[in-house]
């Protein structure tokens, strides 16, 4: 792989979970190593150091379940110019968080992606779709909603910050989904994304259906956006979060998704979100993700180093 510039976002924001802990999470991917790892893979890593959300502003929604929602505003604010900026300069890495922060990065290097003259494309590894909007959310987690903000689904404008680039949610690829209520059903429905639940890993595998994802995007010279939660993978290996779906992705099957990815060249950025290391054991999920994001950077399994646990 040809070597990046690798610049590493901290976006310590839990007010989209329910669990608190999630604002630890950057501290304990660099504690796993993570900068390490990319420079031994041959990467130039510069360490912006965390974000801190915009200064809060009132804001309404009709919808009286959401929660946190001016706190949320304001980290998604925060994020996305931090991300537009990042992405223009190199590999951005986004050090989360609970996975509302999406809203901010996603938005933000499709907005750089645009000043390039390439779409955007995303890769979501997620047991959930994060498909609610502001007045379908039962829960009012407001990390179950970044991907419908990022899409353009209404509801958010004159909330959220305004969207300068909406990604087509055409080139939106999700695997790993097993929690979906039915409100997101019908979104993923209607909007045309590409959806595959652990049912149809189960009978295909994760190559099939990402080796075609991977073709459209070099079809249509995309850039491509990673966003890796930490329940898409299973809490066998990896508790440190606060939604544990039982039937998640294998170590195996998470390592080759990356593998293949690194191998098409066309990564730009990633999203490490939902850590929560006040729930896990010893590290060992952070040591994971880290391990993940290396192999989307370019270490293979025959490379990587025997772990303790």
């Amino acid at each position: 792989m040809t070597p990046k510039t690798c610049i590493l976002i901290g976006a310590p924001v839990q007010s989209g979970a329910s669990q608190p802990g999630c604002l630890m999470g950057p501290a304990a991917l660099r504690t796993a190593g993570l900068a390490e790892a990319l420079a031994a893979l041959g990467h130039s890593v510069q360490d912006r150091g965390d974000l801190a959300p915009d200064p809060l502003k009132p804001v309404a929604a009709s919808a009286p379940r959401v929660r946190n929602l001016a706190e949320i505003v304001a980290w998604t604010a925060a994020i996305q110019r931090a991300a537009a900026k990042a992405a223009a300069e190199g590999f951005a890495i986004f050090l989360g968080g609970d996975h509302s922060m999406s809203g901010g990065s996603i938005p933000g290097v499709a907005q750089a992606a645009a000043a390039q003259g390439r779409p955007l494309f995303v890769l979501w590894l997620d047991s959930h779709p994060d498909l609610h909007r502001l007045d379908t959310t039962q829960s009012g987690n407001l990390h179950g909603a970044p991907m419908a903000y990022a899409v353009g689904a209404p509801g958010f404008s004159g909330i959220y910050p305004d969207l300068t680039h909406p990604v087509d949610p055409k080139n939106v690829c999700m695997i790993g989904l097993r929690s979906v209520d039915p409100a997101e059903r019908d979104a993923i429905r209607a909007l045309g994304v590409a959806a595959y639940d652990m049912r149809a890993i189960d009978e295909t595998g994760v190559a099939a259906p990402l080796r075609a994802f991977l073709a459209r995007v070099a079809a249509a010279n995309g850039l491509l956006h990673v966003s890796l939660d930490v329940d898409f993978l299973d809490p066998g290996i990896a508790p440190a979060v606060g939604t544990t779906v039982p039937g998640g992705a294998t170590f195996r099957e998470a390592h080759l998704i990356m593998e293949m990815v690194n191998e098409s060249g066309l990564a730009s950025s990633l999203d490490l979100a939902e850590l929560n290391p006040f729930l896990d054991e010893r590290g060992r999920t952070a040591r994971l993700m880290v391990d993940l994001a290396a192999s989307l950077m370019g270490r293979r399994v025959m490379d990587r180093p025997t772990r303790a646990y």
